[in-house]
């Protein structure tokens, strides 16, 4: 009886609740394929379709284009609809577009397109998955447990970021690049699967006639969310350029094989994992806000080891490329939490689709750009000179997030918490 309820005790709470551990495992059954992808799809390009820096740049752009022409439309529309539907018709229809690819590599007409517009099509459908999921969220996580269900959804990101890409890079050698994708499809039908089973009760849709500008509105008017958005979009311009050619650059300039970049990148992210792990611990003693700020910093400066490793030989490449996805992983997983669960406590549930909508239309809307710039960049002054502006862009959208509201942001309860005996 003690040994089953000690048992029993491992468990977190919310994963015994039925609803909310088929949601988590939607979660993580979808990043999981999402990293075999974030691997898969670049190196098709690259190593299938010979992609230059100027394509990976349209690649990575086409991929949060969405973000920017449909996010604060689809805010609005998801808003008006319910939220486990349009997650499982995204799912559903990432699911077939993804598979397209593998198909038209076995008959020989893959083309680099194609693989384009199904870049494209899996970016819009995330959209609308996106803008959909925090609503959901908070429609089955109980407020003071926000900061657990966060870190729990991101722990199993964290462990996808360990096994994805590793798997990515093993799949790519043992089946070719293109169908590895199958991974990423397959994930999408089970994740599909998993929010079937599940009828949260969603609350109503809010009854404001500002349609797309409702999200802009609260933006405008919360000082701790513009702010949010002020950094990270400029952070997020600038690690655009950086994806944009990392792949490209590892395995040309650095000459890294596939299957080793992915086992380098899957061991890094045992970094996000101890993120996840710590990050509650962090915002009780720090606070919410000053964690997350913290985090921006540590996920954007030690990405200058990968254009540092083009000075050194042998092991030590990948050592420094083990050390820039380890620490980068770590700051990731910290602000990821950390601000989702501050986004559960400020922004009103009835509109927070508009809001998510119009956050990700700017945040990811600065993407595109970023990616392109990267690519042209990369082409002109070369890929190491184009990665240290990234970094150092990066580095100074995280710095811009040190005089605003959020470094002293804590969440509700928690003022005190770790004065606690």
């Amino acid at each position: 009886m003690n040994a089953g309820a000690g048992r029993r005790n491992l468990v977190p709470p919310l994963l015994r609740d039925r609803v909310f551990r088929r949601y988590w495992g939607a979660s993580t059954i979808s990043v999981f394929g999402d990293q075999v992808s974030s691997v898969a799809v670049p190196l098709t390009a690259v190593l299938v379709l010979h992609a230059g820096a100027a394509g990976m740049g349209y690649l990575t752009a086409l991929q949060w284009l969405p973000s920017l022409l449909f996010g604060l439309h689809a805010g609005a529309w998801v808003d008006k609809r319910g939220k486990r539907a349009t997650m499982i018709l995204a799912d559903l229809g990432r699911a077939v577009a993804l598979a397209t690819i593998p198909v038209c590599y076995a008959l020989h007409e893959l083309t680099l397109v194609q693989v384009y517009l199904v870049t494209f099509t899996v970016g819009a459908l995330s959209v609308l998955f996106t803008v959909s999921d925090g609503t959901l969220f908070v429609s089955i996580v109980p407020p003071e447990r926000y900061v657990d269900g966060q870190s729990l959804i991101y722990g199993s990101r964290s462990l996808s970021f360990m096994g994805g890409p590793s798997a990515g890079g093993l799949l790519v050698e043992a089946l070719t690049a293109p169908y590895a994708i199958v991974a990423d499809a397959l994930s999408f039908l089970g994740s599909a699967f998993q929010l079937s089973r599940i009828r949260p009760l969603e609350p109503p849709s809010s009854d404001t006639s500002d349609g797309v500008t409702a999200g802009l509105k609260v933006i405008r008017s919360s000082p701790i969310v513009r702010a949010s958005l002020t950094g990270v979009a400029v952070v997020n311009f600038f690690y655009c350029m950086f994806s944009a050619l990392f792949m490209l650059y590892a395995v040309r300039a650095l000459g890294v094989r596939p299957g080793v970049l992915g086992l380098v990148i899957g061991a890094g992210a045992l970094g996000g994992m101890l993120g996840s792990v710590l990050c509650k611990r962090l915002t009780r003693r720090f606070g919410a806000g000053l964690v997350y700020v913290a985090g921006c910093l540590v996920f954007t400066g030690p990405l200058a080891l990968v254009p540092l490793a083009s000075g050194v030989h042998g092991a030590a490449v990948l050592v420094m490329l083990f050390g820039a996805e380890f620490a980068s992983g770590f700051g990731v997983m910290v602000l990821d939490i950390s601000i989702a669960a501050i986004f559960a406590v400020v922004i009103p549930p009835s509109v927070r689709s508009r809001v998510s909508g119009a956050f990700q239309a700017i945040n990811y809307g600065t993407r595109p750009p970023g990616a392109l710039l990267g690519g042209l960049l990369g082409s002109v002054l070369g890929l190491r000179e184009a990665l240290w502006i990234a970094v150092a862009g990066a580095v100074a959208g995280a710095l811009l997030l040190f005089p605003s509201p959020l470094p002293r942001f804590k969440m509700p309860g928690y003022e005190h918490a770790h004065d606690r005996p």
